[in-house]
């Protein structure tokens, strides 16, 4: 499995980096899942294409993406990877954005079931300059859609 995930890598990078959103939800499941940390969770092909080629390539271009020591199992896969683009938010419209993180692919009939990020937010909303009182209203949320998460009652977590 792992050459076929590294192929799958290679694949999955290049459409991003050039906005393919076919080219991007052709490496996912019929139904596969795309969890992006920012933008949200994604369901289907359809959805995939779109939130790259309508969210993505709204607010960025020139997009580098390069994964790093990946490793794979026959269900899952994990690699390290580093992102870049010029944004195109008009308050920080031509500034490069660079981010690192971790991606957990999930493996179904040679294609990816789920994808999820786990990436170094707070960097990123630095970056692109939002005020503190906003960079906290979005690590709230950030951090509300963590604790949702199953598992966290084991450790005392108690919502609300």
């Amino acid at each position: 499995m792992q050459a076929q995930f590294e192929t799958l890598l290679n694949q999955f990078t290049s459409a991003v980096e050039a906005g393919d959103g076919q080219a991007l939800a052709a490496t996912f499941a019929p139904d596969g899942v795309y969890d992006d940390v920012f933008y949200g969770v994604f369901h289907g092909r359809e959805a995939i294409a779109g939130m790259l080629e309508g969210l993505f390539h709204r607010d960025g271009e020139n997009f580098k993406w390069i994964m790093q020591e990946p490793v794979a199992s026959d269900a899952f896969g994990y690699a390290r990877w580093q992102f870049s683009y010029d944004s195109k938010v008009p308050h920080v419209k031509g500034r490069r954005m660079y981010m690192d993180g971790i991606g957990l692919f999930h493996f179904r009939d040679g294609l990816f079931a789920r994808y999820e990020d786990f990436a170094r937010t707070a960097e990123v909303l630095l970056q692109l300059g939002m005020p503190s009182e906003k960079r906290e209203r979005v690590t709230q949320k950030m951090l509300d859609r963590q604790m949702s998460g199953p598992g966290w009652a084991a450790h005392g977590w108690k919502a609300g």
